[in-house]
């Protein structure tokens, strides 16, 4: 899988990369985890695009200067060696823990929704044969299948409409009845549901027009964006204060408002269409983390995501109190948030070294 450097991606192949990758559970529970703010908000996923489109402008000035390095390559390159594999080790690690939480959030809705009196074993092995076989074919396999599960999901959006018919515009009026702890505790809970965009520091040594990444990448971003402001806009609209507070997949109590003479149940089938959003984030996550170890292990071979799948099956199957895997996991977005501010400090390293080689010249 991806034996060497050519490039491969198209633009339509970095916009749903970069959207898919963004997705994962974030939709399903992002108006609960913004619910400290209560109706007021609905236009914090705007807010949260325009951060992420910051934070992505140092991401692509860094690799369009190293356009054959991927993150962990570099990391070598302007920390060291020694310091880059402790760092690079870090990373797969936390890649590990981080693909863990979305299969086992996935899972646990999976019990709650459709499989409650079940054991969870067998979906998990068919999830992880499929997960791997879409890995297997590397980036442009995952690219294409992140186009596949857009198209496949994206008509949902339609069952909508009748939460909007039954909701009341009047609740998108108070827009500043919050204190600021509640919108610092909004704005870390959401934006830790629009991460993914940052993988593209890993996958940008192989897209073909480098020079537009950052628009690529950005329309990605906006799209994914929409979709969080819509369901925002419609969930405060349709439920109370209390019920976006309770409620933790308010996505989900929307399809039971829709009313159907020939389907019912549209709750399970959105759930089930939702392995394909999951897949397609899980899928890219874990492609990351087997460049991450290609880099620790100085080869590319393909044992490498072998072992990274075992161990987040491991993980995951470990029974764990949900209290711990709850702190653990919250505590994930810290890391994350690190990750996406880091090439800020390899610039500076890298605009040190600039300076040096200008001077010994």
């Amino acid at each position: 899988m991806d034996n060497n450097k050519l490039k491969k991606l198209k633009p339509y192949h970095v916009i749903f990369l970069v959207q898919n990758s963004m997705v994962a559970l974030g939709l399903l529970s992002l108006p609960n985890e913004l619910s400290s703010m209560g109706y007021s908000q609905w236009w914090i996923p705007l807010m949260l695009g325009i951060i992420a489109n910051l934070t992505l402008i140092p991401i692509i000035w860094l690799f369009q200067r190293y356009p054959q390095d991927n993150l962990f390559t570099l990391n070598e390159k302007l920390i060291g060696k020694f310091l880059g594999k402790i760092l690079n080790t870090f990373l797969v690690v936390y890649l590990i823990f981080f693909i863990a939480s979305i299969v086992e959030g996935y899972l646990d809705l999976i019990k709650i929704i459709a499989l409650p009196d079940r054991t969870i074993a067998g979906p998990l092995v068919v999830f992880f044969i499929v997960l791997l076989y879409i890995v297997h074919g590397g980036i442009k396999s995952i690219a294409r299948f992140c186009i596949l599960s857009f198209f496949l999901t994206i008509w949902m959006a339609y069952f909508l409409q009748w939460s909007i018919l039954e909701g009341d515009i009047r609740h998108l009026m108070p827009v500043s009845n919050f204190t600021f702890h509640e919108f610092l505790v909004a704005s870390r809970n959401g934006y830790f549901a629009i991460c993914g965009y940052e993988l593209i520091m890993t996958y940008f040594p192989y897209i073909i027009n480098q020079k537009k990444a950052f628009k690529h990448a950005s329309i990605g971003i906006w799209i994914t964006i929409t979709l969080y402001f819509s369901v925002t806009v419609v969930s405060v609209m349709y439920f109370t204060e209390w019920q976006l507070e309770e409620v933790i997949y308010p996505i989900l109590k929307l399809y039971k408002a829709v009313e159907l003479s020939y389907a019912e149940r549209i709750d399970v089938l959105g759930i089930s269409l939702w392995v394909l959003l999951i897949l397609s984030s899980t899928a890219a996550y874990l492609w990351v983390a087997k460049k991450g170890m290609d880099a620790l292990r100085s080869n590319n071979k393909t044992y490498h995501l072998y072992v990274i799948a075992i161990c987040i099956f491991v993980f995951v199957m470990i029974p764990l109190s949900k209290d711990f895997q709850e702190a653990f996991y919250d505590n994930l977005f810290y890391i994350k948030f690190s990750i996406i501010l880091w090439p800020n400090i390899l610039i500076f390293l890298h605009l040190i070294k600039s300076k040096r080689k200008q001077a010994s010249a």
